[in-house]
C-alpha cells in the first residue's frame, strides 16, 4: 500500500513553509506491531526512518491515535501479546514525555469549541452524521479535527496527516 498525505494549508488555501504531519493510528498500530493490525510494518518502518533522515517534516501524535490504539490492543485476544503491546505503547507514551520520541504530542484541548468542530466536521464541508453514513469513524474524523485546531493555532504550517487508511487520505 502506498502512503499518501495530502496537503494542508495556513488557511490562505496556498501551501505553506515548515511541514507537520499528523501519525495516523494505522501508523502507530504497525510502529507497536499489534497483531491484526501490522501488516504494512516494514514499509511503516522504512518510511519513518526516510522521514527522520530527510528532517522535512515534524511529526506529532494526535490524542485520538493514542485512544484508538489503546482501544485496539486492549481488544487483542492473547493476554500475553495485549500485555506485550500495552507495554510498548506505554513505552512509546514515556518517550513522548521526555521528549525522546521520533514525535510530540499534539496537545489538544476537549472544549466545546471542539467538539462542535466535530460534530461540524471541521473543513471537511460534511457533518459527523454524514461522515459516520459513508464510513468514516468518529476517531478519523477528529484526528482531522485536531489538525484543524492546530493549523488555526500556528502560521506558517503545512500540516498532513500520515496514515494508510485510504478513506483518511481522501479527507486528509
Amino acid at each position: 500500500m502506498t502512503t499518501r498525505s495530502s496537503t494542508g494549508s495556513s488557511g490562505s488555501g496556498e501551501p505553506v513553509g515548515r511541514g507537520v504531519e499528523f501519525v495516523d493510528t494505522s501508523i502507530l498500530c504497525n510502529l507497536l506491531e499489534v497483531p491484526g493490525k501490522c501488516q504494512d510494518r516494514k514499509q511503516v518502518i522504512d518510511e519513518l526512518k526516510s522521514k527522520r533522515e530527510q528532517r522535512e517534516t515534524d511529526l506529532l501524535l494526535p490524542v485520538t491515535a493514542i485512544i484508538e490504539t489503546g482501544n485496539h490492543i486492549a481488544q487483542v485476544s492473547d493476554g500475553r501479546a495485549r500485555r506485550s503491546c500495552a507495554q510498548r505503547l506505554s513505552g512509546v507514551l514515556v518517550t513522548v514525555i521526555e521528549g525522546n520520541a521520533p514525535w510530540a504530542l499534539n496537545e489538544v484541548e476537549w472544549d466545546a469549541a471542539h467538539l462542535r468542530a466535530l460534530v461540524d466536521g471541521g473543513s471537511t464541508g460534511s457533518s459527523l452524521i454524514e461522515h459516520a453514513c459513508n464510513g468514516l469513524g468518529c476517531g478519523d474524523l477528529n484526528i482531522l479535527i485536531e489538525r484543524d485546531r492546530y493549523l488555526a493555532r500556528t502560521s506558517g504550517v503545512r500540516a498532513t496527516i500520515w496514515t494508510l487508511d485510504t478513506l483518511l487520505k481522501s479527507y486528509g
